[in-house]
């Protein structure tokens, strides 16, 4: 937070930034909560109301059942023909809106008399509750079975069942006792809530007519046998009920396991309500329904969240004001000081000509802009000074650093001219001396070679292969004596003609080393992929390949195997040729990897020069090849050996 126009916004707006939202939240969360306790409430009051109602059914029902039995129209019934009682009982069912109606003498009550209702009317008390009828129980009503008959809708989040129809009926059970003129015994009546749709739209209606949610169908009613919709006006579709789906079983456990009221937001087959669950409990005193009543919390939802973005418009729209208007308030204290900072800017960009000039004002910021001018004008002259003074100083150090430039410069050539003679004094010494040493006995063998021909005459074609090999191993000492020279001043060796095949190269050779294993036991296994030629003396190539076959051999000592491979590979786009030499033997220490290449480097004390693979480098790098050495992961050492192959003309 650099600007200075942004410290005083943030200091002016901030408590409305900040606090303004703040207590919007505050207002928003508390309103929300007092919304949501009314609309629980609201479930709360709609819940009783549909209580009262079903308790009204029961108590009108008993009303009913009750004045049947003590009317002298009954008692007439009851002392005439079956078929006369039979009738009246059926216009009285019908008359009282009842699905069954029966008389039981008290001497012929058998099972009936398991129901509490008909305990209480046999002692002389009306009583009217809710049962739960069994499939044979119901059975004996024909035309009750099919209406108690619902099929089962697997519903998402109810609670597992292998059942898939629910063919019990709930019923409001009413017995009133009969004591009439020496006939004692009970009259028993109700109402089948299944399907019992008079029963469940007159609840929506009295609880959601004319309801501020919006029109019918917002609110909702239903009556559950346990855990099943037995009669709902809840839709599936549009003209379709929700008979038959079931409840959730987090709503199950609160108020049929746990006894509890619900009055929560719940899903309701497929959407959310803002509902209430009450538990309803049967003549034994068992929990076997629910009765909901519930409304749909959408269009509350939509009320809260219209109110949460007006409410968040009508921030926007004052922060909107505030915020140019303060702007516009504080201009006349930016301008300046923006004015001062392009300024500042400019010099430190090298214009130390930048001034503020008039800012348009005599207050405290008009004083600043014009003590700053002042303290540039001093800059600058001291500036100027400055340069002039360093100027000076740079001509003189440029001179000086001239001469001492050019004084190293002659001094590391006088150096390196030095080091070079010293070098090639001591080679070229040791050389001569290495040359002489080696060229007075191969004289001596090749004038005692000629002796051997002459003396033997006509009997020397007998050993001419061995005098042969003899000449042309002497041939080959007088160019590893040349090369030797050479390593002191090395040319450029520049490629012609047909260039070396490594593959008769390597059968060469490997008569030449014979002597060198001919009673150890070393095999030699050669592998060959069509190759070029490469670009290379043929002589160079053999001093370079014998060497690395000798020093394998006697790597291993004696035992093992050596192994030749000759492929085609590029390198850096140009064809070439491999060459690779690999030996079983202990391979070569770490400590000596980085110097194999150097002159006069050996692991052989006593026994070699140290010169043959610097040599063997020297030659490859100036055939434009390259040789590198590695330990294999299996044990030994391998050479590579890289040679361009020669271009086609």
């Amino acid at each position: 937070m650099n600007s200075v126009r942004l410290k005083l916004l943030v200091l002016a707006l901030a408590p409305l930034v900040v606090l303004l939202p703040l207590l919007m939240l505050l207002a928003m969360t508390r309103w929300t909560s007092d919304y949501d306790e009314l609309l629980i409430a609201k479930v709360d009051s709609d819940l009783r109301i549909a209580e009262q109602y079903l308790g009204r059914i029961l108590a009108g029902t008993g009303a009913g059942i009750a004045a049947i039995a003590d009317s002298r129209t009954f008692q007439f019934a009851l002392t005439g023909p079956a078929e006369t009682r039979a009738a009246y009982l059926e216009q009285q069912r019908i008359q009282q809106a009842l699905d069954f109606l029966y008389y039981l003498p008290a001497t012929q009550t058998g099972e009936a008399q398991h129901w509490p209702v008909v305990q209480a009317a046999l002692g002389g008390q009306l009583s009217s509750q809710i049962d739960i009828f069994p499939a044979d129980t119901i059975a004996n009503f024909p035309a009750l079975a099919e209406r108690a008959r619902v099929d089962l809708i697997e519903t998402e989040a109810a609670v597992p069942t292998d059942r898939v129809v629910e063919d019990r009926g709930m019923v409001v059970h009413t017995a009133a006792p009969v004591d009439l003129l020496g006939h004692q015994g009970v009259l028993i009546g109700g109402i089948l809530l299944n399907k019992n749709l008079d029963f469940i739209d007159t609840i929506n209606a009295l609880v959601y007519l004319n309801a501020a949610t919006g029109g019918e169908r917002q609110g909702t009613a239903t009556l559950f046998l346990e855990d099943v919709r037995v009669s709902t006006n809840v839709r599936l579709f549009e003209d379709v009920r929700a008979l038959g789906t079931r409840v959730s079983a987090e709503v199950r456990a609160a108020v049929l396991d746990q006894g509890r009221t619900w009055l929560d937001r719940a899903f309701v087959v497929n959407d959310w309500y803002i509902s209430g669950y009450l538990p309803l409990s049967d003549s034994f005193g068992n929990r076997v329904g629910m009765l909901y009543v519930g409304f749909l919390e959408a269009p509350f939802a939509n009320a809260k969240r219209s109110a949460y973005l007006t409410m968040l418009a009508a921030m926007v729209a004052v922060l909107a004001l505030s915020i140019p208007l303060f702007l516009r308030m504080a201009r006349g204290i930016f301008s300046p000081l923006e004015r001062m900072t392009k300024t500042m800017k400019r010099v430190e960009h090298g214009d130390l000509s930048a001034r503020n000039g008039s800012v348009g004002s005599k207050d405290e910021i008009s004083q600043v802009a014009t003590h700053l001018d002042t303290l540039l004008d001093q800059v600058q002259e001291r500036d100027q000074a400055l340069r002039s003074w360093a100027e000076e100083l740079n001509d003189r150090v440029d001179r000086r650093t001239s001469e001492l430039r050019d004084a190293n410069e002659k001094l590391e050539e006088t150096f390196q001219q030095l080091v070079l003679s010293e070098k090639l004094a001591s080679i070229g010494e040791i050389t001569a001396g290495v040359a002489h040493e080696i060229n007075n006995p191969v004289a001596v063998i090749q004038g005692n070679v000629d002796v051997v021909r002459q003396t033997l005459g006509p009997d020397a074609a007998r050993v001419e292969t061995e005098l042969n090999l003899i000449d042309k191993q002497v041939q080959r000492i007088d160019g590893i004596v040349g090369k030797l020279l050479q390593f002191a001043r090395p040319t450029e060796f520049s490629a012609s003609g047909e260039g070396t095949s490594l593959e008769m190269l390597v059968d060469d050779c490997k008569s030449l080393i014979t002597h060198v294993h001919p009673q150890q036991n070393v095999q030699i296994v050669a592998q060959f992929k069509a190759a070029p030629n490469v670009a290379i003396n043929t002589g160079e190539m053999q001093q370079v390949l014998v060497n690395l076959m000798v020093n394998a051999i006697q790597a291993m000592g004696g035992d093992g195997q050596l192994d030749i491979r000759v492929k085609p590979v590029p390198r850096n786009e140009i064809d070439g040729v491999e060459l690779s030499v690999s030996d079983t033997g202990p391979g070569i220490d770490a400590d000596h990897m980085k110097r194999v290449f150097d002159p006069f480097h050996t692991t052989k004390l006593g026994e070699g020069t140290g010169l043959g693979l610097s040599i063997s480098q020297t030659l490859i790098q100036q055939a434009g090849g390259h040789i590198s050495a590695r330990n294999q992961p299996t044990g030994g050492a391998v050479f590579t050996v890289w040679i361009p192959a020669v271009k086609d003309t």
